[in-house]
């Protein structure tokens, strides 16, 4: 309820800019700003929707094409590929090197991609899977990094971390649109941008976008903070828990 009170004020406020413009102008709103990363969760879903406001008033209904993109902040990986050795044993084999991963990227659109822009529109833009620009560093085969890359994405996916809805944007009357997507339990903390296009005859024409902060509290943020500003502490700590679960493990079924 009170995401729509702020979203129904925007619009309100946003009216009068609109007026004075020729361009449509983008309302977006986020049903939630702000997740918890809570002991049990097991993850959320998301609302955004928001209206197109367009001053010339001579566009017909669903003349306006919507997708909305959410990321989640960017991460060095190492992607390594594994291969048996001798036919017995899994090893490390081939690995590459990227510099600026989105750790969570979902995308839904009001038609499949394909039919609302080009292939030049969609990669600038980041407009699904396919044209997502992770920025590999090191010298490789181009060929070599398609493939990593596309490896990247399929793992990512498998996680739930990647995913495309076509037609998972609902626009009404040509005004109103809205989308949901889900944040799965496995997200990290951090700063989540959603950036929502309006387009029209191939052409991204405005897009906006909100928020959402993901974090942890209470003892999962404690654990955290020391995982990353005591990091040996940390590590000893896990490894002396670890030789101690397996001795009391070992003690337990000796007196059984």
């Amino acid at each position: 309820m009170r995401a729509l009170f702020a979203f129904l004020l925007a619009l309100m406020l946003a009216a009068p800019a609109a007026a004075q413009s020729r361009d449509p102008i983008l309302v977006p709103d986020i049903s939630e700003h702000e997740i918890v990363l809570r002991q049990g969760f097991t993850g959320a879903d998301l609302l955004l929707f928001g209206a197109i406001l367009d001053p010339r008033g001579d566009r017909a209904d669903g003349q306006y094409d919507v997708v909305v993109v959410l990321k989640g902040p960017s991460e060095q990986i190492r992607l390594r590929e594994k291969e048996r050795w001798l036919g017995l044993i899994w090893v490390n084999a081939e690995s590459s090197d990227f510099r600026s991963v989105p750790s969570y990227y979902a995308l839904a659109s009001s038609r499949p991609i394909a039919n609302i822009v080009d292939e030049r529109t969609a990669l600038i833009f980041e407009l699904g899977l396919d044209y997502l620009q992770l920025s590999p560093s090191g010298s490789i085969d181009p060929d070599e990094q398609a493939r990593f890359s596309a490896g990247l994405v399929d793992l990512r996916q498998r996680q739930g971390l990647y995913a495309e809805y076509e037609s998972g944007v609902v626009v009404s009357e040509g005004v109103l649109y809205r989308a949901r997507l889900p944040i799965p339990s496995n997200v990290i903390a951090g700063r989540y941008v959603a950036e929502t296009f309006a387009i029209a005859d191939g052409r991204v024409i405005t897009s906006a976008t909100s928020e959402v902060q993901v974090f942890k509290e209470g003892f999962e943020r404690r654990v955290e903070e020391e995982a990353n500003n005591n990091a040996l502490l940390y590590g000893l700590i896990a490894v002396g828990l670890s030789v101690f679960m397996g001795w009391a493990a070992g003690r337990l079924f000796a007196l059984v």
